[in-house]
């Protein structure tokens, strides 16, 4: 059938039209809870704002309780979307999550809503599209941060017979259960390594460190700074423009968290060497560089290790520091005054570099799975739902 209301791709036992419909038509929206400072508890009644919204899953890291006999309060239920409807930055209006079973007793604030509906499975799932993404864009236009409810509730959608419904909700939640599962093993993957971090480094006041391999054996001595790294001018390899390639002949580093930001061909500005620690003044960031590249931003500085130190020993050393956010963008200061631990041979250090880096290598093949995954639902997506592009 070649109706616009199908979908380019379908379950077989399924024909016939999709119907539009308004957000409206198939739930309702149930606004938040306005509090003042005087109701927050240290227990009560959990009140969901934005930043309980990660990765569309409902995340419990930042809490806030109110008092349970609050008045305005309307309790979430199991399946419920929450959605973030009002917000200082603009990338988090329309940003959703359903709320799963086994949750505390809850409410939302005010900048939230709630959309609840029979059909909220599917719903969700309709929330992940393209499509969703566009109207939401619509709305908030050049300069609002917020989402009308009575605009929301005119949204539209195209919905399929109940059992087709069901069907493609099945689909994707496996899919998202699957994302899930593998989010979580690399979130244990990094927990291991930095618990192994700081048992592979002696702590401070410590001469040997907690965990070591059975071939090594002496005491660690202290070297500060000047004596382990030599500062690299970063300004003599940074490029002006901000427009960078989506490929080219040189990567683009900068003080984000992304390894690669961009690519540039300006051949006279590139970094050659081995391998270098990127650090952001800013961000407060580490990276580790074993290719040539282009310094793209401010505040990115560039350190090396002195001959007979490896580079990557002490950038996973640098990895156990806390830096502490001044809020100045001058946190280089930090790293200037660290008291750094050193093995008494280089292979015990080129030991612990390989290990780490091993499990870096982990974490970075299980995050690519994630990735396709992800690329996997969001093109199925676009071939199963009406509308989506």
């Amino acid at each position: 059938m070649s109706s616009k209301l199908v979908p380019k791709v379908r379950f077989k036992e399924f024909s016939g039209e999709w119907e539009e419909k308004r957000l409206g038509d198939i739930g309702e929206l149930i606004s938040g809870l306005t509090y003042s400072p005087d109701d927050v508890r240290d227990s009560g009644l959990l009140v969901l704002r934005s930043s309980n919204v990660q990765e569309s899953k409902i995340t419990l890291d930042d809490i806030v309780y109110v008092r349970t006999d609050i008045k305005g309060a309307n309790l979430s239920k199991p399946n419920d979307i929450l959605i973030c409807v009002r917000n200082g930055s603009k990338a988090l209006i329309g940003k959703n999550a359903l709320i799963p079973n086994n949750m505390p007793l809850c409410t939302h604030g005010a900048f939230m809503t709630i959309f609840r509906s029979e059909i909220s499975k599917f719903t969700y799932q309709l929330f992940q599209t393209n499509f969703y993404t566009k109207q939401v864009e619509a709305d908030l236009g050049a300069t609002i941060n917020s989402i009308n409810g009575n605009l929301l509730k005119k949204y539209i959608f195209y919905i399929p017979k109940p059992q087709e419904q069901q069907k493609i909700a099945d689909t994707f939640s496996s899919l998202d259960n699957l994302i899930e599962v593998q989010t979580k093993k690399v979130e244990l993957l990094k927990s291991h390594k930095k618990g192994l971090m700081q048992k592979l480094f002696p702590r401070d006041g410590a001469k040997v460190p907690e965990v070591r391999f059975k071939e090594f054996s002496g005491e660690w001595e202290e070297k500060p700074f000047e004596l382990v790294f030599d500062r690299i001018p970063s300004k003599k390899y940074q490029i002006t423009s901000k427009e960078y390639l989506k490929k080219g002949t040189y990567p683009v580093i900068d003080q984000g968290k992304q390894k690669i930001v961009g690519y540039s061909n300006e051949h006279i500005k590139v970094f050659k060497n081995d391998s270098v620690i990127v650090f952001g003044d800013h961000t407060r960031i580490f990276k580790y560089i074993d290719f040539n590249f282009i310094v793209g931003a401010d505040g990115t500085q560039l350190i090396k290790t002195k001959q007979n130190f490896d580079n990557k020993f002490f950038y996973y050393q640098l990895l156990t520091k806390e830096i502490p956010n001044t809020g100045y963008n001058r946190h280089f200061k930090f790293i200037k005054d660290i008291i750094f631990k050193i093995s008494p041979t280089p292979q015990e250090q080129q030991k612990i570099a390989n290990t780490l880096s091993s499990l870096d290598n982990l974490i970075e093949a299980q995050t690519k799975k994630i990735e396709l995954l992800k690329e996997h639902k969001k093109g199925l997506m676009q071939k199963m739902f009406v509308g989506d592009k």
